[in-house]
């Protein structure tokens, strides 16, 4: 199904009928609105103004649409941060941010729960059983713009309590801590700051809970909304709109409250600012298309965050934020809207009904012009409407490879990276496209979830290693690929008493004595299969009993393996990480094809999807005798097909 994000609150009322209709005339299901209206339903403290809202819903419902309602609290209104400033965010520098924009909120201000919770219980109970809402989303893009960690008074209060709880006793937490280094014990929970502002760097250990502290405070808050929303509209969904790589809290955890994982897709504004690191290269050549693998990559993510999942904001043409704004492709908000389903998307909802002429947004396109006039997404979203009614889509089903994504993981690197280019995103990319270009499918999964339907499992890093992961790892029938840095972390952050891998020698009998971080242009080879491979970045020395199956030019192990599980003790590169996982997965019964640039495929039930991201035909993988659903054996750039796999 497909949606639109509208701001009635924009635009004339006697529009929004009209509009209605056209939406519905478009093929369009679900409508997102009310995301950024409190001051709309709240211009004055105590003086609300629901009228307009209540007739934007009955005009939207009354035409045949399904709205779901946003909860205002990304903008608390001027008013408010007048009357209590001590809602504001801090910044890293103990700087107060301002009104102006949005996201200005502390997770940890105490106001601002209690502001938000009368916001969002208004809301819930006049409307929370309106026949016109079908759902709720909470807020919007948490975390987004560096919004998740705070550092002001509200924030250094409610980590005090946090540490509090977590440890018990102050002796406990300088024990987890190491705080006998550099003189840094403290007597009292009411002694500890906030980990900025340091002569030099922080404990790493401080950091970490700092980190998983902010973490809690966004959940907790989302939890709290959930809660008020459940009380007062049963039977509706409840989503969030994740904002793409935003790693700074957990995703998983905090979906647990949800019904449905949504996130928000930019894929020529995530390419052109690294959202998931591009060459500049890559930059050129898919300025008009994205990166192939960035909006599968979060399309993958969150399916695995939630097996609900929306693409909640889908572009529709050049966005305004990016360093660089160009637009799409002919035919690629198309082939990004049917590139969502393949993955398994229920809805996918563009952003949005129509280009707002002035603020920040001025120059984000919508479906529809500023002069009310159908603008090139408009017509590409027909036609994907027009080509479902004619389809029925299969249900999604598990994929055959799994990637273990860690949000801790992230943390801990960007705390103690050990190496400006150890940076986790990166490795994880690595992985990710090389198994993309096999033509392999992948379900992005969390530390502890059950592997057993998996064929072959990665894991680019996860240096804190808990009882479920290892379980899970332990039970694990097929290939385990593990990567640098596995295991070589305790949860306080400090080096396993039987140095890394830690707990995982149980299952692979490794110890790594020392690591290299190296600059670029340092580099060494992996001698594999007869091949000599180029590696840099990182490098691990390791013990073992067992026989390596590649080699350092040294001679010193750099790959062991023992029975399924094989340990990789360097940074892998793309083009390294193609070719094992390619054997790896050929000996776990997997067939793999390497796709030419550009293309891609993805297998929805026994529907197996090739999209073209290149300016190019291309020939696809489909048998002589597929029975094709949409297109042909012959894609033309920017295009997709569809065949039945037997």
């Amino acid at each position: 199904m497909l949606g639109v994000c509208y701001y009635p609150e924009h635009w004339p009322r006697e529009r929004w009928a009209e509009d209605a209709r056209r939406m519905k005339a478009l093929g369009l299901t679900y409508v997102r609105i009310g995301e950024f209206a409190w001051s709309c339903l709240e211009p004055d403290p105590g003086h609300f103004t629901w009228e307009w809202l209540d007739e934007a819903i009955e005009t939207l419902g009354q035409a045949g649409l399904k709205v779901v309602l946003g909860t205002p609290t990304a903008t608390p209104p001027k008013w408010l941060i007048d009357q209590h400033p001590d809602i504001l965010g801090y910044d890293a520098q103990g700087q107060p941010r301002k009104f102006g924009s949005r996201r200005h909120y502390s997770f940890s201000s105490r106001v601002y729960r209690e502001e938000a919770r009368r916001i969002v219980t208004l809301l819930a109970q006049r409307y929370g059983q309106n026949p016109f809402v079908a759902g709720w989303q909470t807020d919007n893009e948490y975390g987004c713009h560096d919004t998740t960690r705070s550092y002001g008074p509200e924030d250094l209060r409610a980590f005090r309590l946090w540490l509090q709880a977590r440890y018990g006793r102050i002796e406990a937490l300088n024990q987890a801590w190491g705080n006998v280094f550099w003189s840094m014990a403290y007597r009292s929970f009411g002694e500890i700051d906030l980990p900025n502002q340091s002569v030099t760097e922080a404990n790493p250990s401080h950091w970490l809970d700092f980190y998983r502290f902010s973490s809690d405070q966004v959940a907790a808050f989302n939890h709290m909304q959930v809660e008020i929303l459940r009380q007062h509209s049963p039977g509706r969904f409840i989503l969030h709109n994740f904002m793409g790589y935003t790693p700074d809290f957990d995703h998983f955890r905090l979906a647990q409250d949800l019904d449905i994982a949504g996130w928000d897709s930019y894929p020529l504004g995530f390419t052109d600012m690294d959202v998931l690191p591009c060459t500049t290269e890559e930059k050129l050549r898919c300025a008009h298309t994205g990166h192939p693998d960035m909006a599968a990559f979060h399309h993958d993510l969150y399916r695995g965050v939630k097996p609900r999942w929306w693409v909640m904001e889908q572009q529709p043409g050049p966005v305004n934020w990016a360093h660089h704004n160009p637009s799409p492709a002919p035919g690629m908000v198309r082939l990004w809207t049917w590139e969502a389903l393949a993955h398994g998307a229920e809805v996918v909802s563009y952003f949005r009904w129509r280009q707002f002429p002035q603020a920040q947004e001025q120059f984000h396109a919508g479906l529809n012009r500023p002069d009310l006039e159908p603008d090139l997404g408009f017509f590409e979203a027909q036609q994907v409407a027009q080509e479902l009614h004619q389809l029925s889509l299969p249900p999604s089903t598990k994929a055959p490879v799994a990637l273990v994504f860690d949000y801790e993981a992230d943390w801990v690197y960007r705390i103690q990276p050990q190496g400006q280019g150890f940076v986790y995103r990166d490795l994880v990319w690595h992985f990710y496209q090389a198994l993309r270009r096999l033509g392999l499918d992948v379900d992005l999964l969390p530390p502890g979830a059950s592997l057993k339907p998996y064929r072959l499992v990665v894991v680019p890093s996860l240096p804190i290693l808990r009882e479920a992961a290892l379980e899970a790892f332990r039970s694990a029938p097929g290939t385990l690929v593990f990567g640098p840095r596995t295991g070589s972390k305790t949860e306080a952050l400090g080096i396993p008493p039987q140095l890394p891998p830690g707990a995982l020698q149980e299952l692979l009998p490794i110890k790594v004595t020392r690591v290299e971080s190296w600059r670029p242009g340092l580099t060494d080879t992996v001698l594999w299969q007869g091949q000599a491979w180029q590696m840099g970045v990182w490098k691990e020395w390791v013990e073992s009993d067992l026989t390596p199956v590649a080699s350092f030019g040294n001679g010193k192990g750099a790959i062991y393996q023992q029975h399924n599980r094989h340990y990789l003790a360097f940074w892998p590169n793309r083009e390294f990480l193609q070719h094992y996982l390619a054997e790896a997965a050929q000996r776990a019964g997997l067939t793999t094809q390497t796709l030419p640039e550009g293309l891609r495929l993805r297998r929805r039930g026994n529907w197996v999807f090739a999209l073209n991201y290149a300016n190019h035909p291309q020939t696809v993988p489909a048998p002589a005798n597929a029975h094709f659903v949409l297109g042909g054996p012959t894609v033309a750039p920017y295009d997709l097909a569809i065949w039945v796999e037997e």
